[in-house]
């Protein structure tokens, strides 16, 4: 693949080969970002785990201590009181089963839905639709819960789910290449912690097989770990 001479300058910065620790693969992910808008800096693992396995499927929610720089659109879908709820706990869109037949008319300008227990079941009816999304809420990430103030204000604050994928990795947004570089490497540590203790008692050997930063367009850093 021919690459820009942007890109190969950006490249030629990274020593090939070489492992950068998570400060200074946070400092490198800064100086070789190509694009002119505050783009942003991803973290990739690569694992030792069989997500064909049930208790190898690694999935969850972490609220990053220094946000990730995105706003994100949060859908509330509840009844009764809970509504009221959700609107003082600044969701951007709220509603109960009227506002499922706006989705299921092709609306969908919003980035995360959170529901109560009691509407899983109508919601369960749009799996097709929402679950090749990612949108589908789930207990596991905290988007089906009965605490819908506290569900809206950690997303608000910063919350990115991670999932392993069919070939065992898992992609994660970390921040924007404007945070400085200690507010980058808090989020690493605090997501690189999660994913640590997310290890199944079934993996032997090594768990983390890599890790690699990245800014969008931008060249991949490996980090070392050790």
């Amino acid at each position: 693949m021919k690459r820009s001479k942007n890109y190969r300058n950006a490249l030629s910065m990274i020593e090939a080969g070489k492992k950068y620790s998570p400060k200074e693969a946070c400092e490198l992910v800064k100086k070789t970002a190509l694009l002119k808008y505050d783009a942003q800096v991803r973290v990739s693992f690569n694992l030792n785990v069989d997500p064909r396995q049930a208790d190898q499927q690694i999935r969850g929610a972490t609220v990053l201590p220094n946000g990730t720089g995105r706003t994100q659109r949060v859908l509330v879908v509840t009844q009764g009181a809970n509504i009221e709820v959700a609107k003082n706990a600044g969701a951007d869109f709220v509603g109960d089963k009227e506002i499922l037949e706006q989705i299921k008319g092709g609306w969908f300008d919003f980035d995360v839905i959170v529901a109560t227990p009691d509407m899983m079941g109508e919601l369960g009816k749009l799996g097709k639709l929402l679950g090749p999304k990612g949108l589908m809420p789930n207990p596991k990430t905290g988007t089906v819960t009965p605490n819908i103030a506290n569900a809206v204000n950690e997303i608000k604050k910063g919350k990115v789910q991670y999932r392993v994928d069919k070939e065992g990795n898992i992609n994660c947004l970390l921040g924007r290449v404007s945070f400085d570089t200690d507010k980058l490497v808090e989020n690493f540590n605090a997501l690189y912690g999660v994913i640590l203790r997310a290890r199944p008692a079934a993996v032997k050997g090594n768990y983390i097989l890599s890790c690699t930063l990245s800014s969008n367009m931008g060249p991949g850093i490996k980090v070392d770990l050790a």
